[in-house]
């Protein structure tokens, strides 16, 4: 307890907040080196919270703990981080082998009869990956949308253009509960999905400014191909098993809370209808620690509470998921309650679009598109995904308000709801 009390405070920050700032200036910088980057930042965090802060508990943080209050033992579950990153990881590897059925079907030879020959086709491709990521998880849809991208411009895709595929599948999964990790988060612990639907107004709107920008992008820097591959033939067996596992995702996450476990089962059915390539997984590793290095890092910070639920807040917050993990972020705002959750949907959901790890989307795509790995380079090239979010924020805000709606119950909390008289005796205590 000593050393608890002597770790001094740096520029009036705990120690933790600058040893994640250099760890994400680490991987700004050193963007070929992100899994050591990404490694060391949690591993020298962790030290610091083992030996300055005796209390701090490395298991109950990620397996949880059970609590007890005083009125007749009324018994309160915290939920580790455990199910977050289990489910992170099988479904960035599950969905890197989505993603080689996907491409060995031939499908993807065949979209480019399909799409315009000019901007327009890129145009349509964004809209199409944004309306599949309304109802499948954002990773699946960025990484379908990744392989048609290399497959109709013949592996040369703008870095402005890959931005905005993670930015559609972002936007796409923002006003759905079941197509992003964080508003399935919301709707478990209560939040109603039409209280989620209006983020919807401001993702139409971010998808109109960026789609039209990077589409413009990518046709001058590489137009659609549309010679026909000779021979093709589609392996419908291929595309059957993509399907399989998509619908076993929206099943178990929907009824489960536990995607990846989808994912994997379809695989294994999959792997008895057509070879896999199980290097494709193994190639996933990698990305896939470090974004569960980066998320760890992120829920040991010492946040105990956000500044006060408003829409400036919840602006604000859309600029920090692009760096700080929107999974925690929307867990606190959760605990602290009254935000408009379609706001907050919507800024923590597409904000992480504007560097390339601030969603697990951006890491998903960053395994097949190496050269996004460049926090300048993304932030040049897609340079109009900022300016969508703040003009999408604000025509939310013009047309819709900011209408807080507190939610009712909390997943894992088994503790009676307080009577009216306790209400009454402790108003400070009711939002």
């Amino acid at each position: 307890m000593i050393l608890a009390q002597i770790a001094p405070l740096i520029f009036g920050l705990r120690p933790e907040f600058l040893l994640f700032g250099l760890t994400l200036l680490g991987v700004a910088l050193f963007h070929r080196y992100t899994l050591f980057v990404g490694l060391i930042g949690l591993t020298s965090i962790l030290l610091f919270k083992f030996i300055f802060i005796p209390e701090f508990n490395l298991v109950e943080h990620l397996f949880g703990h059970v609590a007890f209050s005083d009125q007749i033992l009324h018994k309160e579950m915290r939920v580790g981080e455990w199910s977050v990153l289990l489910n992170l990881f099988g479904l960035l590897i599950g969905f890197a082998l989505l993603s080689w059925h996907f491409e060995k079907s031939g499908l993807p030879d065949y979209l480019p009869q399909l799409l315009p020959n000019d901007w327009k086709g890129p145009l349509v491709l964004l809209i199409a990956v944004f309306v599949l990521s309304s109802f499948l998880d954002n990773i699946a849809a960025a990484l379908i949308g990744g392989t048609i991208a290399m497959v109709v411009f013949k592996h040369k895709v703008h870095l402005g253009y890959i931005a905005a595929i993670v930015a559609a599948s972002n936007a796409g999964g923002s006003g759905s509960v079941i197509g992003d990790t964080t508003t399935t988060l919301m709707w478990i612990q209560g939040v109603s999905p039409f209280n989620v639907l209006h983020a919807y107004v401001a993702a139409f709107t971010a998808l109109a400014f960026f789609s039209i920008f990077a589409s413009i992008q990518q046709d001058k820097y590489q137009r659609i191909q549309k010679d026909a591959t000779p021979n093709l033939k589609i392996d419908w067996g291929r595309i059957g098993i993509v399907a399989l596992i998509l619908l076993m995702t929206i099943l178990t996450n929907v009824f489960l809370d536990f995607p990846a476990l989808g994912v994997w089962v379809a695989i294994g059915i999959g792997a008895f209808i057509r070879v896999t390539d199980w290097k494709e997984a193994k190639n996933a590793i990698a990305g896939s620690i470090f974004l569960l290095s980066l998320v760890t890092c992120a829920s040991l910070m010492p946040v105990e509470e956000l500044p006060a639920a408003s829409w400036q807040s919840a602006f604000s917050l859309g600029f920090v998921s692009a760096v700080f993990d929107n999974i925690p972020l929307t867990k606190l705002a959760l605990e602290q309650n009254g935000y408009d959750w379609g706001m907050l949907a919507y800024a923590v959901g597409f904000g992480g679009s504007m560097v390339w790890f601030g969603s697990s989307a951006g890491v998903a795509i960053s395994s097949k598109f190496h050269e996004a790995r460049s926090v300048f380079g993304w932030l040049k090239a897609g340079w109009h995904i900022i300016v969508a979010y703040i003009l999408g924020f604000f025509v939310l805000l013009f047309f819709m308000g900011w209408e807080p709606l507190p939610y009712k119950k909390k997943s894992g909390d088994t503790t009676p709801p307080p009577t009216t008289e306790q209400q009454m005796l402790a108003p400070e205590n009711s939002k």
